[in-house]
């Protein structure tokens, strides 16, 4: 994917405008879906996306190479999103967070795990646009599209270190939805399960 990636971004390097259109086929769900968490409402997540591939082709000449495509566009799709936040001046809710230990956070992993990939799918996405922007993004990534820790520090500018205390935090606030949201039975039938 990475080296298909590679070759249409030369192609557009060297003026064929057309290849452009291959690259956004192929983010363009996922860049909504990452502006769609940040900024909770679709006319938005719309301009923000549209605005996120423009700066793409802009500054296209500019990728290195050194991380992946997809992560450089996920970290633009971020700023994007974050510039917008910061013109509206729009401050989310905060998800309250139970004090959730390490092995309360597996369990809710667990109780996943056992559902079904499509009802697995929809529960976290359901209980992931809840959540403050950063965090909701964050989650994105990490359950849809199983960025390494690495690529998640190149997307938002944080250290690994910082990234994997943050991950934790938002899947705390996602456990405490979670809890909240999910069939309570589905917790309990397979809450006991210790890995």
């Amino acid at each position: 994917m990475t080296t298909n990636d590679q070759h249409y971004i030369n192609l557009i390097i060297n003026g064929d405008t057309n290849a452009f259109a291959v690259l956004v086929d192929r983010y363009k769900d996922l860049v909504y879906t990452l502006t769609l968490r940040m900024l909770k409402n679709r006319e938005e997540a719309e301009e923000v996306s549209q605005d996120t591939f423009i700066k793409i082709y802009k500054s296209i000449n500019r990728f290195k190479g050194d991380s992946k495509f997809s992560t450089w566009i996920y970290r633009i799709a971020y700023n994007t999103s974050l510039d917008r936040l910061k013109k509206n001046r729009k401050h989310l809710n905060n998800v309250a967070i139970d004090e959730f230990t390490e092995h309360q956070v597996k369990t809710i992993d667990n109780a996943l795990s056992q559902l079904e990939t499509e009802e697995r799918n929809q529960a976290i996405q359901k209980c992931i646009a809840q959540l403050p922007s950063d965090d909701a993004f964050l989650l994105t990534l990490y359950y849809f599209e199983d960025q390494s820790l690495d690529e998640l520090s190149k997307v938002v500018g944080l250290t690994p270190n910082n990234v994997k205390v943050k991950l934790f935090r938002s899947r705390k606030k996602l456990a405490t939805i979670m809890k909240a949201q999910l069939e309570p039975e589905i917790i309990e039938h397979y809450g006991g399960e210790r890995n």
